[in-house]
């Protein structure tokens, strides 16, 4: 009798250890899903600010057109990178893109800058007051990106979790980064004259 209880104890023991094992999988894999949700959910912020910003560049190259019309190369490089950015699948497309178009608004900007009637236009001003604003939230978007996707990879990568999320497949995700020229150029001091 004694030696029955004794076996039962045990029993117990190991079935309330295998519970507590299951609980804490089920916890650990539900908190994957939740942090790769919102991985992906801030990935989409990125998206839809970048179409935000693609959505503003025809009204602005229409606008251009109309002062500084023989500037057609211009053009056609923002028109690229915008449909670039529009059909971009991944990460990496994405900042590809994205950076090719920053590099294309910069010559626009440019021309706009040799017509002072263009300067001074109501339209093109509200226009680049758009794109700015664009540009801020992208740069929040990819901040905020990166935040979760840390938290995501460090949870992911940290023990027992690495165990699980390794035999369920969790995915691994690209950080946004600058690139190798953006990143010299920010560390560069900027330049100042008179």
């Amino acid at each position: 009798m004694l030696k029955f209880k004794i076996t039962m104890s045990v029993i117990y023991i190991i079935l309330g250890i295998v519970v507590i094992l299951i609980v804490y999988i089920i916890y650990i894999y539900n908190t994957l899903i939740n942090l790769r949700e919102r991985v992906k959910e801030s990935s989409s912020d990125i998206e839809i600010q970048l179409k935000r910003r693609a959505d503003l560049i025809p009204n602005l190259v229409e606008t251009v057109k109309g002062y500084a019309s023989h500037e057609k190369e211009v053009f056609e490089k923002v028109t690229e990178a915008r449909s670039k950015i529009l059909s971009a699948q991944t990460v990496k497309e994405g900042l590809e893109a994205d950076n090719m178009l920053t590099s294309a608004l910069k010559t626009l900007f440019a021309v706009a800058e040799n017509y002072p009637e263009l300067k001074a236009n109501q339209n093109f001003l509200h226009l680049q007051q758009e794109l700015v604003d664009a540009e801020d939230k992208i740069q929040a978007s990819r901040r905020f990106y990166n935040a979760v996707l840390r938290e995501y990879q460090s949870y992911k990568e940290s023990f027992p979790v690495n165990i699980i999320a390794n035999f369920f497949k969790f995915p691994n995700f690209e950080y946004y980064e600058l690139e190798y020229e953006e990143r010299e150029k920010a560390q560069k001091p900027p330049e100042v004259k008179f």
